[in-house]
């Protein structure tokens, strides 16, 4: 799938000259001076990747300092990566991935329109070569022989972005703290918010970031023939507890010992809206709760505050104090979820990876549904 979806792209990559930098109508001279609400932002200093804290009212300038971003949090503001983005030790992401019936093509949007020196991640393409599930999660060897060919080290701090706001980024985040590398950030409010900033967008990518691409998804298919691929650059240390399987969700229906989260709409978790794919069951995992992911972001695709995030899910019944387990429809939105909990200081939130693609599609595995 990967490789086809490069093909078709390539020849609209040559019909654009390369390195063509837009500026959106909606540009604001620098300095900058924030349209937006109050924002504050405040890290710790940890590690080499340098930061900024950002202090934001109306018609104030936007003041940065000098900080290390910490991974306690998990998200950055555009201010802080445009302030970053020159930083030798700093990789970004273009992570976009759409559902398929809204007919996007991520690759195309994102030679037409992307964060300046930023790489294409490819969801659907870096995935499990031995299942018809869709982007369910490579091995170990098949994860660092793509993120190796993108140029990606263990040194690197790694900014993920999504066309959406907070989509898709948030699964490529995930997938980066399963082998192991906690120092990645989803970049809050995602392109949408960085072009309503007044920053610049890069169209038409390089030579050398398309074939990254293309050389990520042909390292997947080595991996999975059994062929060697080098050099290796990135090194994965596997988080076995940050991924659940269905066996283990099954378990956990008789065990109880984890509160199930289910990020899909209330319409497909009540069973009352059909399954986008077909031969999936409607309804939900028994004892699961429903909290759609876009609860978790506000009218702008960022990520709510504590306080807000707290109240959601208390409001759903759902106690911060035990253990919490979330899917999806195939584990992209579930992220999303993780992503809300890890700003409330729960880092070892596990998703399930096959969610209601794999658990609708199985015979065997039980089906509830909300009464009218």
């Amino acid at each position: 799938m990967a490789a086809g979806l490069l093909s078709r792209t390539l020849f609209a990559h040559r019909l654009l000259k390369p390195s063509t930098f837009y500026k959106p109508q909606f540009f604001i001279s620098k300095p900058f001076y924030s349209q937006a609400a109050p924002t504050y932002y405040s890290y710790k200093v940890v590690g080499s990747v340098t930061c900024c804290v950002a202090s934001s009212r109306i018609g104030i300038r936007t003041t940065f300092s000098t900080l290390a971003v910490s991974t306690n949090e998990p998200v950055v503001s555009v201010d802080w990566l445009h302030a970053n983005l020159k930083n030798p030790d700093m990789k970004v992401l273009d992570a976009s991935w759409y559902m398929p019936n809204e007919q996007r093509n991520p690759l195309q949007e994102y030679q037409v329109a992307h964060i300046p020196e930023a790489l294409f991640f490819d969801v659907d393409g870096i995935s499990d070569r031995t299942t018809n599930l869709p982007h369910m999660l490579p091995s170990e060897e098949a994860f660092a022989a793509a993120v190796s060919a993108l140029g990606i080290e263990n040194k690197d701090g790694v900014v993920v972005y999504d066309g959406k706001g907070i989509f898709s980024a948030a699964r490529v985040w995930w997938m980066f703290r399963v082998f192991g590398h906690d120092r990645v950030w989803v970049l809050d409010g995602g392109l949408p918010r960085w072009r309503a900033s007044g920053y610049d967008v890069e169209s038409s990518a390089s030579g050398d970031a398309i074939l990254k691409a293309s050389a990520a998804s042909e390292a997947i298919e080595k991996v999975y023939q059994g062929q060697t691929v080098a050099p290796i650059t990135f090194q994965t240390k596997f988080q076995p507890h940050l991924i659940w399987t269905l066996d283990q969700v099954r378990k956990n229906i008789e065990e109880t010992t984890y509160q199930h989260i289910d990020a899909r709409s209330k319409a497909r978790f009540d069973g009352v809206a059909p399954e986008p794919r077909k031969g999936i069951r409607s309804g939900h995992v028994p004892g699961s709760k429903c909290i759609p992911f876009a609860q978790m972001l506000d009218g702008s695709q960022t990520l709510l505050s504590d306080e807000e995030l707290k109240k959601k899910f208390e409001q759903e019944g759902i106690s911060l104090d035990k253990p919490v387990i979330t899917s999806c429809g195939t584990g992209v939105t579930a992220c999303i979820l993780a992503l809300g909990l890890y700003r409330l200081g729960k880092t070892d939130v596990p998703v399930y990876d096959g969610s209601w693609t794999e658990w609708g599609g199985h015979p065997d595995a039980p089906v509830s549904t909300s009464e009218p």
